[in-house]
């Protein structure tokens, strides 16, 4: 008899359609337990400060211990007031941004929370523009103004996606009396008005979330305490749920594991939501590095078998991917597939040869320290050594120090997984391929900027779809990236938790707040 209960959340142009829910009922206990929900996770908490990170782990904590003036409903798409009692486009131009604060937020601490703060967090954010921050997804904004409980954003051209990016972990408010205006907070501790109190703090190790009883806003209730555990590597993770240390898992069970996942060996509820996750090879296209060639980039994509790493490394997990916006948003087209249709190892020794490039091209390629990610990269070395064409030197390295390596332009090629910021088609254009993206890579193209800031414009998000194409076809003719795969969402959970199946919708934020005791 099947002990599993699986259920399927299917994710289709950012809107998200619950499927196949059932099974079961959730009836009241008599005994109500009080003890910690323990979530594992391999994603890593970059910075406890909302200014130092632009990672799915540190957002994931950021979505529970801050506020951001809006959030995203489960299963919706469209922003709503979290800190804020409203915010709206001031005239036609979408050019300004208002929004009026709730007047009963405090901090944990008990401090009042006033227009003040938000202004200081946005220019703070700004201001100190971290290697790994989140200031590359505000490239519009001009100003921020406070007034009382009003705050005006002064945006420097029309941003029709601004509202989205406020909901965000890069939009999180911060205690101005408590964060240094020109550098990072440091320390194991946050100061927050979210729905959650940082109670302790452990890097690397472990979380304990306690619920914060001066939280106000969107949220209407805040479950009980939380403690996530922090694996390196996803054989932790797995054993982890094995020997039933953790009670929940999400991000990243073993693709082995997951492939097996459903036999009925195990209880276990399953949430499986064909989220945006995406993994793109990046290249260094800065002087100096090989990858400065435009002829080796386009070679090295022409060899790239994506059928071969989805069956191997990820044991049918992911889905190929040819294109830089994922199945189900707007715009998504194939233009990789177009481009290079199959692996073609004359196809690459041609565009070496007219670009008069000698070979072999030896390049490094970075990688994060994981079994699953190590299996990935001495897949893409294999096939591009076998053609004769490269010579790769893989360097493996554990999440924080490959981040900081591939910032610092250490490697010519690294691949890197991205969830989008918010559900919209902007959140693979723009941080990705844009001017001073989140990559580093050294990319930037005119005619790309051009297209994004068009996309931009449009408040019916149907009306850009035509220039996202065209995006995805100039990507494909400059290759600063190789798309690889598109994945399936995961989570796991004991058939004593409730509310798993809310954890997560694409959106980037972690409720938390939805697990509890059956």
């Amino acid at each position: 008899m099947r002990s599993t209960v699986r259920l399927r959340i299917l994710i289709t142009c950012g809107v998200v359609v619950a499927a196949g829910v059932g099974g079961w009922q959730l009836l009241p206990s008599e005994d109500v337990r009080t003890d910690p929900i323990t979530v594992g996770t391999t994603d890593e908490v970059t910075s406890l400060d909302p200014a130092g990170a632009y990672d799915a782990g540190s957002w994931a904590m950021y979505s529970n211990v801050f506020q951001s003036l809006l959030t995203f409903k489960p299963g919706f798409t469209t922003p709503v007031p979290d800190a804020a009692d409203n915010c709206k486009f001031v005239g036609t131009k979408l050019t300004t941004y208002q929004c009026e604060l709730r007047d009963d937020l405090t901090f944990s601490s008990g401090r009042k929370i006033t227009g003040e703060d938000v202004e200081y967090s946005f220019e703070r954010m700004l201001n100190i523009n971290a290697d790994v921050g989140p200031a590359p997804l505000f490239p519009t904004l001009k100003s921020v103004v406070s007034e009382g409980q009003k705050v005006t954003f002064n945006l420097a051209g029309r941003d029709a996606t601004f509202p989205l990016k406020l909901a965000t972990g890069a939009g999180s408010i911060v205690d101005r009396t408590q964060y240094p205006a020109t550098k990072l907070r440091e320390g194991t501790t946050a100061e927050g008005s979210g729905p959650y109190v940082l109670k302790e703090y452990k890097p690397g190790e472990r979380a304990r979330l306690e619920p914060n009883p001066r939280y106000r806003g969107e949220v209407g209730k805040t479950g009980g305490t939380v403690v996530v555990k922090y694996f390196t590597e996803s054989e932790q993770l797995a054993e982890a749920w094995k020997t039933k240390q953790v009670d929940i898992t999400h991000r990243q069970m073993p693709p082995e594991f997951l492939s097996t996942v459903g036999n009925g060996k195990e209880e276990a509820r399953i949430t499986e939501a064909q989220t945006a996750e995406i993994r793109n090879l990046y290249f260094n296209v800065k002087s100096g590095s090989p990858m400065a060639e435009k002829a080796v980039r386009k070679a090295v994509a022409a060899v790239i078998d994506r059928p071969a790493i989805v069956t191997g490394a990820y044991h049918g997990t992911v889905e190929p991917l040819y294109s830089l916006i994922p199945q189900g948003f707007n715009g998504h087209s194939t233009s990789f597939y177009d481009a290079y249709p199959e692996p073609s190892k004359k196809k690459a020794k041609s565009l070496l040869k007219e670009a008069d490039v000698e070979t072999p091209v030896s390049f490094t390629l970075g990688y994060r320290k994981d079994a699953t990610y190590g299996a990935e990269a001495a897949e893409l070395k294999r096939q591009l050594e076998v053609t004769g064409l490269f010579k790769v030197k893989l360097v493996e390295a554990d999440w924080q120090t490959f981040q900081k390596a591939y910032a610092k332009g250490e490697y010519d090629a690294y691949p890197v997984g991205w969830l989008p910021d918010f559900p919209d088609s902007d959140s693979f254009t723009a941080p990705l391929v844009g001017a001073d993206n989140a990559m580093h890579n050294g990319f930037s193209s005119k005619k790309i900027d051009s297209l994004i800031t068009a996309t931009q414009q449009y408040s019916d998000r149907a009306a850009a779809a035509n220039d996202f194409e065209d995006i995805q076809s100039e990507v494909a003719e400059e290759v600063p990236l190789v798309p690889l795969w598109q994945k399936k969402d995961y989570v796991l959970a004991t058939t004593e938790v409730s509310g798993s199946q809310y954890l997560t919708d694409g959106t980037g934020i972690w409720r938390l707040w939805e697990l509890g005791w059956i």
